[in-house]
């Protein structure tokens, strides 16, 4: 091809390069120059034109994207006609799109006039869903490039389609295992099922032991069921854990225990004969896309898994959110942007209102703690935590409390209710928080021993699109403060009545409910009477 600026004289038959203005309108790039585009340029005063000129051995931009993309479509996909040099490839029905990337680079290293893109590889595509797109960059390409183009394209965008499947879900359950959870993992699993073309032909519930989850995995292979599907009622944290366990017993394999995607690592997949037993990891509750789905998904459209293909899986398994800039929107609570990762706002709460009664005398918000106040040194702590902003609530000895607290940044909102118990303080408190948080730590202001650590750790457990909405800390089995809640439980949280606080959520959304392990008594120790002042000035 040859490209440059042709007299007009000279530029007939040649290919316009650049959109030109005449009075009888506009000549579009691309444009074969005939004697009556020649004429109508002289006329409008041009003395010569960016064209090309194809040669001996040259193809034309159409007609080589056409060949190209041809060439490139594998099973499940059409090729549509070309324009200006472009021929797309779409999806001809629903299913899984496979690509061979080793072709693609080859190809687009061809000639710099010829490109290739595609979908990402492995993307779940619907009918009628560009796959793929050949562009000829110059209007023209020798003919060897496309030969060479053609050889290299054999099928290499190809669309695996969901095969119907009879789906065997297994659901195992713990003593304190509530139904309300269970109905919400089948519910998810099913949707996520019938999107594929497939359903779910058989459900079982069983306790959460070796035994019986084995025998349940032989009786769904038995009666056929493809892929069998295990959700466990306590995440798969081992090869020597229950599922895995009862996968190995029941005579099947492992063929890999977590996955480098995020949501989704702890995913066990494994075999038993040709069947695929899939262990489901808690994130699978959620809607949300998870790395449960890539392995579902490929399965169900007959595209191989094996431990190499899941160690591949890192490179884009980063499914959470990406920090961004928060965008409020005004009057609304803002959810995390679901196509990228933040970390989470989290407000803090002080609850420091009460009479202070079974103290004494004295208010023991202000009693000396290490040479400060108690409240003082609560919030300061919760100060050093990444908690923002944070709201303390004052109600008896207001002036005195507020004093105490001179020169921290924190917001303080009085509590005239104060006397009509604790929950007054908390719809107090909670009225005051600034809109775009997703979630509030509520703490008690007569607990000096919890550390910006411990708080951290709550917040760092903090993930409602993986089921944890309600971070509790724990000790030995037991239950402490402070609670973190996220912020779509605010409004019932408003609903707390007396001197009990947003206990009710709790009982509530249990399902919601994450425990941390804190490894302190500091979660137990408020400070209520003199005798629990000494205890905790000995620990100081």
């Amino acid at each position: 091809m040859k490209f440059g600026r042709f007299p007009l004289r000279e530029a007939e038959g040649a290919i316009l390069a650049h959109s030109l203005a005449t009075p009888k309108g506009m000549i579009k790039k691309g444009r074969t120059l005939g004697p009556g585009e020649i004429e109508r340029l002289e006329t409008a005063g041009f003395k010569d034109v960016m064209a090309a000129r194809l040669e001996p051995g040259d193809v034309g931009e159409d007609a080589a994207a056409l060949r190209i993309a041809r060439a490139a479509a594998g099973d499940g996909v059409r090729v549509a006609e070309p324009f200006t040099g472009r021929a797309n490839l779409f999806a001809m029905g629903d299913g899984i799109v496979a690509l061979d990337a080793a072709a693609i680079a080859r190809l687009n290293a061809i000639d710099e006039g010829l490109t290739i893109a595609t979908v990402p590889q492995y993307e779940r595509v619907t009918a009628g869903q560009m796959l793929a797109t050949v562009k000829v960059i110059t209007f023209a390409l020798p003919e060897a490039a496309i030969v060479e183009g053609e050889r290299i394209a054999r099928k290499l965008v190809r669309v695996a389609p969901f095969a119907g499947k009879s789906v065997g879900l297994i659901l195992t359950r713990l003593p304190a295992t509530r139904t309300q959870i269970l109905d919400k993992r089948r519910e998810a699993i099913d949707t996520r099922v019938t999107a594929l073309g497939s359903r779910v032909a058989a459900c079982e519930t069983v306790a959460h032991d070796e035994a019986a989850v084995s025998a349940a995995i032989a009786r769904m292979v038995a009666a056929r069921h493809d892929p069998v599907i295990v959700f466990a009622a306590s995440a798969i944290v081992d090869r020597g854990d229950v599922i895995p366990a009862a996968l190995v017993a029941a005579g099947g394999r492992i063929v890999r225990l977590g996955m480098p995607v995020d949501p989704g690592n702890l995913m066990l997949l494994g075999r038993h004969g040709a069947t695929d037993v899939i262990g489901a990891p808690s994130c699978a509750a959620s809607p949300k896309l998870n790395g449960f789905d890539w392995i579902l998904e490929r399965r169900i459209a007959g595209l191989d898994v094996g431990f190499g293909d899941i160690s591949a899986m890192g490179l884009g398994g980063l499914l959470k959110e990406i920090a961004t800039r928060p965008q409020p929107r005004e009057g609304k609570e803002v959810e995390m942007d679901e196509s990228v990762r933040r970390a989470p706002v989290i407000a803090a709460l002080v609850l420091a209102a009460g009479r202070s009664t079974r103290f004494g005398a004295a208010n023991k918000l202000t009693a000396d703690v290490g040479g400060e106040a108690m409240v003082r040194r609560t919030v300061r702590h919760v100060l050093d935590s990444a908690a923002r902003p944070v709201v303390v609530v004052t109600g008896h000895q207001a002036d005195e409390v507020g004093a105490a607290l001179a020169g921290l940044d924190v917001q303080i909102v009085h509590n005239p209710e104060f006397a009509a118990g604790l929950s007054t303080s908390l719809k107090a408190g909670l009225a005051a928080l600034p809109a775009g948080i997703d979630g509030v730590v509520v703490c008690l202001g007569d607990m000096p021993a919890i550390l910006p650590a411990h708080i951290d750790r709550l917040i760092a457990g903090f993930a409602p699109k993986e089921g944890r909405a309600i971070v509790v800390p724990t000790h030995q089995g037991k239950r402490g403060n402070p609670v973190l809640f996220a912020a779509s439980f605010i409004p019932e949280m408003r609903d707390a009545a007396g001197d009990i606080g947003a206990r009710h959520v709790l009982a509530r959304s249990a399902d919601a409910v994450a425990e941390v392990d804190l490894a302190t008594d500091a979660i137990f120790l408020d400070i209520d009477t003199q005798e629990a002042m000494g205890r905790l000035k000995a620990g100081v």
